[in-house]
């Protein structure tokens, strides 16, 4: 037993990313229709980069890591609300993640093995994210979608940086983090990424998912890691 290939974390592609991104530059800059982007003064590496290269990968990674973006969550948003209401109608993982650019723990989120059709919301604001025709298993440990819905605000960055460290994800209408997209697609074979060249790598915390059927809304964020008891092995 070694790590599976797909399962070396949300980074553990850099390598072979280097080879496709030449490309996935035609894919990687392309808008859609009523989605926006925002550029961000100069590249920076992301909190997942920096701890997945200094870790060797997700399997050695403990816990959830803190935010690197620095850009207001509210200046130019929609939704907006003072950080005290935030706190207190978010959980802690999803204040976390949606407000203070948090990482949650890979194979964490409730959503993984979510199957069912439906759209998934975000957690902060309601707003429509995606939809489950785009969702597929990365492997990666994290909520993976090929596509993004309108509602997604994605950071501007240049094709070879979205092809090795991503891009950072938003929802468009309260500003909450959301996860990082990567021009990465073609190394997933068989699924829908490898026709639109993209992942969106997503924290299951800063989405809710609600089935197609009606059924009770699913929240994503998983539970707290159990106490570690140096007696138990």
């Amino acid at each position: 037993g070694g790590v599976p290939r797909r399962a070396s974390g949300r980074r553990g592609f850099l390598l072979a990313a280097v080879v496709v991104a030449a490309a996935t530059t035609a894919l990687a800059p392309a808008s859609l229709p009523g989605a926006s982007a925002r550029r961000t003064p100069a590249p920076q590496l992301h909190r997942r980069a920096a701890a997945l290269l200094g870790s060797g990968g997700a399997a050695a990674w403990g816990g959830p890591l803190p935010a690197a973006a620095e850009r207001s969550r509210t200046d130019g948003y929609e939704v907006q609300r003072p950080e005290r209401e935030w706190s207190a109608s978010l959980s802690p993982g999803e204040y976390f993640v949606l407000r203070q650019g948090g990482t949650e723990r890979p194979g964490s989120s409730t959503l993984l093995d979510e199957k069912r059709p439906g759209i998934f919301k975000c957690a902060g604001c309601g707003g429509e994210l995606f939809s489950s025709a785009d969702k597929f298993n990365s492997g990666t440990g994290w909520p993976s979608f090929a596509a993004r819905l309108p509602g997604v605000e994605e950071e501007d960055v240049n094709p070879v940086q979205m092809a090795i460290l991503g891009s950072e994800l938003r929802c468009a209408r309260c500003g909450g983090h959301l996860g990082d997209v990567f021009a990465d697609g073609l190394l997933f074979p068989g699924t829908p990424a490898f026709k639109t060249g993209r992942r969106y790598c997503i924290d299951g915390a800063a989405l809710v998912f609600y089935p197609q059927d009606g059924t009770a809304p699913v929240r994503g964020e998983g539970p707290p890691p159990a106490p570690w008891n140096c007696l138990s092995g």
